[in-house]
């Protein structure tokens, strides 16, 4: 049953762990009813790929997701045909034929090799077939021009043709939830077929949150201290890649895995690959441990 009021979807995705604020929960709402993509953009660790895990894990549809790639085509997306297996069939087919052309015409033989159980679904497809259901595309900015033309068809109108057996449509259209680092400036024909969202990290407080959902085993005074370090290590602005939430639980489960009740110099030293994964960052961040742990 699909949710009645952003509220609902909020209730939804709460009961899984994912916290979201008003904004968007509405947006989601409305992607739900208007039946249109949902295109979310924010740094890396902000909750646009946990928002779609959580969409469908509240409404108990299958997720399908198609990971971006630069290069990627259609070909990754939509399907492929499984070549090993044509062989064989085709290898049965001689070894079955008889002197007078049992094996049938050419053309026959042919046409029996684009079988749809020879066919490979790729994630585009089998969104599609299985709908409905939550298709994924994430980091679609990591895609090229021609990529982004190709999707713009298919949510234009979810449907694809397969020259060897036909039109596949989704009797029910598949919810669609775009992703985007904003690496590069996706084309504005894309961005008005969806409904779009930015979604920034989270605040002190909805962080705390977030981390006594998803980790209860981290007690609520670590919780705080780890969600205010980490706040300030994103403020700061020297970072080449500012820990995001997911990060933020990582730290704060491997604090708690380690007994530390309070954050101190050397437990925070020794649990940093939770946290920054540049060595760069990681001396940086020492030293902002050690001005902070000190004051």
């Amino acid at each position: 049953m699909e949710p009645s009021t952003p509220a609902d979807i909020a209730e939804r995705l709460g009961a899984t762990g994912y916290l979201c604020d008003d904004a968007l929960a509405t947006v989601t709402f409305l992607a739900l009813k208007m039946q249109r993509p949902l295109l979310l953009e924010g740094e890396p660790g902000t909750g646009k790929t946990a928002l779609a895990e959580a969409i469908a894990e509240s409404m108990d549809l299958p997720l399908v997701r198609l990971q971006c790639y630069e290069g990627i085509d259609a070909t990754q997306a939509l399907y492929d045909w499984d070549f090993p297996r044509q062989i064989l069939h085709l290898r049965a087919l001689e070894a079955a034929g008889t002197g007078d052309g049992g094996v049938g015409s050419v053309e026959e033989t042919e046409k029996s090799l684009y079988d749809a159980r020879f066919l490979l679904a790729r994630p585009v497809l089998r969104a599609l077939q299985e709908s409905p259901a939550v298709l994924l595309v994430d980091e679609v900015d990591r895609a090229d021009d021609e990529f982004e033309a190709f999707l713009l068809e298919v949510l234009s109108t979810y449907q694809v043709s397969i020259p060897e057996l036909g039109t596949v449509r989704a009797a029910t259209p598949p919810i669609v939830v775009l992703t985007s680092n904003r690496t590069r400036e996706l084309h504005d024909a894309l961005k008005r077929r969806c409904l779009y969202h930015w979604i920034d990290h989270p605040g002190l407080e909805r962080e705390v949150e977030i981390v006594r959902s998803r980790a209860p085993e981290v007690s609520a005074e670590l919780a705080r201290q780890v969600v205010a370090v980490v706040q300030d290590l994103r403020g700061r602005g020297d970072l080449q890649k500012p820990p995001g939430v997911a990060e933020t639980l990582d730290w704060a489960r491997a604090l708690t895995y380690l007994g530390t009740a309070e954050i101190d110099l050397a437990a925070a030293s020794a649990t940093l690959g939770a946290l920054v994964k540049y060595r760069e960052d990681a001396d940086r961040v020492r030293h902002a441990l050690d001005q902070m742990l000190r004051a």
